[in-house]
């Protein structure tokens, strides 16, 4: 009989209820393409509420907290160079990747993996 321990990384989600509420936690940021404020609230209260209850979800919730932060910058920088009428392309592709990326990790926390989003400026470690 061993009694090793396991390592288990902090950023994983191990049971079915933790990869339930990190798929969430991503999936929130959703929330922004029916009412715009909710979509940032939300991910933030569940990450903040959570965090402590579930270890894994720390790292998740700063993942997502560094690439709202990004998007917002990116999308400032998209809105400034409309002038060039280069913006109009960096905006939509900002948009696209505010959908897509949050789906994308939502689906990774469901099988218990931490996906970092490309792009993203790492404001939290």
């Amino acid at each position: 009989m061993s009694y090793e321990m396991q390592f288990q990384s902090p950023t994983s989600l191990q049971t079915p209820e933790q990869r339930q509420m990190g798929m969430w936690l991503h999936l929130s940021q959703l929330a922004n393409v029916i009412l715009f404020p909710v979509g940032i609230i939300v991910p933030i209260v569940l990450w903040q509420t959570q965090k402590d209850k579930i270890p894994g979800l720390d790292a998740h919730g700063k993942m997502v907290v560094n690439w709202m932060i990004s998007s917002v910058i990116y999308a400032v920088v998209s809105v400034v160079l409309m002038f060039v009428l280069i913006g109009f392309l960096t905006i939509l592709a900002v948009g696209i990747m505010g959908i897509v990326f949050p789906i994308i990790g939502g689906m990774k926390a469901n099988n218990g993996e931490l996906w970092e989003y490309p792009l993203t400026i790492k404001f939290l470690k």
